[in-house]
């Protein structure tokens, strides 16, 4: 088959890092893809095999942004039909976060029972939480004509049920796969030198933004007066990250807290932790949960909407928090005292090869 993932841009996020992964699983499972970035930006390397193509948007009219996404729409247009006149039509079309899917919308080249939109996150949390009245109102309406009547496949049972539900969609055809994971490249990945290695530390692996609440995870740190270092690995503007800092000074923890910014290999120092620590408001999966239950490294996590409570489950679960940071410093001592025995079989489910299937099995649905 003849795969098509559309991104805006591949910088070092999650939700990109899913897709080169899917992209890749496909990929060596025998099929022809494709992958079109809409922005010059790229953190990661692309796997060999992929086609690799950035639409970057060149148009410097002071009147650029009205018109961005119409425009960018027939760009878009204009490179699937060269594709498909070339190499024939796609087999499925998957597009990746909700700029890009606001543009794929606008497609006039699609056949639409063959696109299908990936849900990365919960839209609630992440567009109308500091909304209300008319503004809430107009969002919800915005971003409900993206997605009405169309294809939706979420990552998570939660996202897709938050999407359909808060923004009353009636979708086309619905799916819910949990993100695809290398666990034998994690594996190896993991295995590279470490200068961490042998010391004892918490860990957080995220971007920096607001909903992934790290004044809640310091706040928790604080409170558990635990004598590991917290490292932080994952980049943000200058102006948060220059707020934690500040808010570390206030809390008294500034020389235990270690701002390591982006890492293309986060996975030694998730290895060699002794527990990770997500503390966010909400999560369209929670990748690094799975990735450090890879590693073999405990977790203690806030029970956001999203992910979290699908992924620890069992003796797992004592894992996860109530969202403030006195329950979470309370899991984190727990989790890192006791850690809970962390099962392989499970985590066999979230391999790349199991989930690419399922991917391409939407191709029948």
């Amino acid at each position: 088959m003849r795969i098509l993932f559309i991104i805006d841009g591949l910088p070092g996020g999650g939700a990109e890092k899913v897709v080169l992964t899917l992209a890749e699983g496909i990929k060596n499972l025998g099929h022809q893809v494709s992958l079109i970035s809409l922005r010059d930006v790229c953190d990661y390397t692309i796997p060999a095999g992929i086609e690799y193509t950035v639409l970057s948007d060149d148009s410097r009219v002071f009147w650029r942004k009205l018109t961005e996404i119409k425009r960018r729409a027939k760009q878009l247009d204009r490179e699937i039909i060269n594709r498909q006149n070339r190499d024939g039509q796609f087999d499925l079309v998957f597009s990746n976060l909700h700029k890009t899917d606001r543009i794929v919308r606008q497609c006039r080249s699609l056949n639409w029972s063959k696109v299908w939109f990936c849900i990365h996150g919960v839209f609630s949390a992440s567009y109308l939480g500091n909304k209300q009245g008319f503004s809430r109102w107009l969002k919800k309406q915005k971003i409900s004509r993206v997605y009405q009547h169309k294809n939706i496949v979420g990552v998570s049972q939660a996202a897709l049920d938050d999407l359909i539900q808060q923004f009353e969609i009636a979708p086309g055809k619905t799916a819910h796969i949990a993100n695809p994971f290398d666990i034998d490249a994690i594996h190896a990945l993991a295995s590279e030198p470490c200068e961490l290695a042998g010391t004892d530390y918490l860990i957080h692996v995220g971007r920096l933004h607001p909903n992934k609440r790290h004044d809640r995870l310091l706040k928790a740190y604080a409170k558990t007066q635990l004598p590991y270092p917290l490292v932080l690995i994952g980049k943000g503007s200058n102006e948060y990250t220059d707020k934690l800092k500040a808010l570390a000074k206030t809390l008294n923890i500034e020389n235990r807290v270690k701002f390591m910014g982006f890492c293309s290999n986060p996975y030694p120092y998730i290895k060699h932790a002794k527990t990770l620590i997500l503390s966010s408001d909400s999560e369209g999966f929670g990748n690094v949960l799975v990735e450090a239950l890879i590693c073999g490294t405990s977790v203690a996590s806030t029970n956001c909407p999203g992910g979290p409570a699908s992924i620890l489950t069992g003796n797992l679960a004592v894992g996860l928090s109530e969202l403030d940071e006195d329950d979470l410093a309370k899991k984190i001592i727990s989790v890192t005292n006791q850690p809970p025995t962390i099962e392989e079989k499970p985590l066999l489910d979230y391999g790349i090869i199991p989930t690419s299937s399922k991917y391409l099995a939407l191709a029948n649905n």
